[in-house]
């Protein structure tokens, strides 16, 4: 994956906010370009009396996107973000935004939409409005997404990326491109899986809930051996803890891509909220989802467990398109 062009999707308020902080980040440790767009409803052409109607449409159209992008460039330079010649401003017209940023990013080259949490969610925590729901089942590039409040105190630099593996050919190469993606960050890598299981357990359920877990664990470190290669070199080594020290269920080194140990830890809980807590996120963490194995090829589309995942987390997620 490539991290070169970063495309924001922006909107007064603090969803806007948001994801504009998330954007700025990334683009500021990957050394990438980074495009703030607004997405406006097309004023359509109307013959007849109506046409100063739509004359007078259209230029407020023009005074709102001018505004808005200029509320965005107060926002970077708050944030101190990449200067003003790295970025780029612009409206694009769509009936849908989501849509229209699915567009954008087709015609500019995009590597990935970043875009801020719906209005109406819990502080902390991603909520999938209309915008990411098109973004999130149409995007041929990767997606995004801040949590509410994340623009009002972001992290000083993305810390750790944290993959949701489960094994499948989607998964293995969203770790591939994670790797990648860490390499280019300069961050470590970790791999995590998830075990849903009941409260009170009968012994045959146990027992294939261990067979799970251990099938787990082997998986994953199956998946860090398999990344020796992938993540290239650079970056800063190591990194903090964030999981667990012990062995099978907990965190410890796997593979080595770029010479970076990557962490893997299986997390079990009676859902997938409760498996996320039972772990540790950075500051900085961002975690990666790949699309769903039934979803078209090179594009984005959440499967049960990662709409779960991205209700639950508490840090920014990222879903890759599948590839073939």
């Amino acid at each position: 994956m490539k991290l070169d062009d970063v495309l924001a999707g922006y909107v007064p308020g603090s969803r806007g906010r948001d994801g504009l902080a998330l954007a700025v980040l990334l683009a500021g440790q990957a050394h990438a370009r980074l495009t703030v767009a607004t997405v406006q409803p097309p004023a359509r052409s109307t013959p007849g009396p109506a046409r100063a109607e739509e004359s007078a449409w259209r230029a407020y159209l023009r005074e709102q996107a001018g505004a808005t992008l200029a509320q965005a460039r107060d926002l970077i330079a708050e944030h101190a973000g990449p200067a003003s010649g790295e970025v780029e401003y612009l409206a694009h017209s769509h009936r849908g935004s989501g849509r229209g940023l699915v567009e954008l990013a087709r015609r500019r080259g995009a590597d990935v939409v970043v875009i801020g949490s719906a209005p109406g969610g819990g502080r902390g925590r991603i909520s999938v409005g209309s915008t990411a729901d098109q973004l999130l089942h149409s995007s041929s590039v990767p997606v995004l997404l801040a949590p509410r409040g994340y623009g009002d105190g972001p992290p000083a630099a993305i810390d750790r990326l944290t993959v949701a593996y489960r094994r499948g050919p989607g998964c293995d190469a969203a770790v591939t491109d994670a790797a990648r993606t860490a390499a280019t960050l300069g961050v470590p890598l970790r791999l995590v899986t998830l075990v849903i299981s009941s409260g009170r357990r009968a012994r045959i359920e146990e027992e294939m809930l261990v067979r799970l877990r251990d099938q787990a664990a082997a998986d994953l470190h199956a998946a860090a051996r398999g990344r020796r290669s992938a993540g290239g070199s650079g970056g800063r080594p190591g990194g903090r803890p964030g999981g667990r020290p012990s062995g099978r269920p907990g965190g410890r080194p796997g593979g080595r891509p770029g010479g970076r140990p990557v962490e893997v830890e299986v997390l079990e809980g009676r859902n997938v909220a409760q498996a996320l807590g039972t772990t540790s996120w950075l500051p900085g963490e961002m975690i990666i989802c790949a699309s769903s194995d039934t979803g078209p090829l090179r594009r984005v589309f959440l499967g049960d467990t990662s709409i779960k995942i991205v209700r639950a987390s508490t840090c920014p997620v990222m879903i890759l398109t599948r590839e073939p």
